[in-house]
């Protein structure tokens, strides 16, 4: 007589729906340009983030004054679609690692 089929303990795998922090460490950085108006920044970041008036233009007077400014961060999938609206938008914009 064949011996008895003994079942595999069950292996608990990891919760698939948490992010893992490894893979949030992605930022969108809009750059400044010398022909897009101040006021289309403010208009597309409000747009595509939903930020307030005064979040949206505190951002556009960072990129400004400074060059840059991170107007989001999440997963590299998240980023590249982030990256990937400001484009279709006209404002320059890439991914930077943290």
């Amino acid at each position: 007589m064949a011996a008895p089929l003994i079942a595999p303990e069950r292996e608990d795998l990891a919760d698939t729906d948490t992010v893992d922090e490894h893979d949030r460490p992605w930022n969108v950085v809009v750059w400044n340009d010398p022909v897009t108006l101040m006021s289309y920044v403010v208009f597309v970041l409000r747009k595509l983030f939903g930020f307030s008036e005064q979040k949206a233009t505190q951002l556009m007077m960072q990129v400004h004054e400074e060059g840059k400014a991170i107007v989001s961060s999440g997963t590299r999938d998240e980023a590249e679609v982030d990256v990937h609206r400001l484009h279709a938008n006209g404002l320059q914009a890439t991914l930077m690692q943290d």
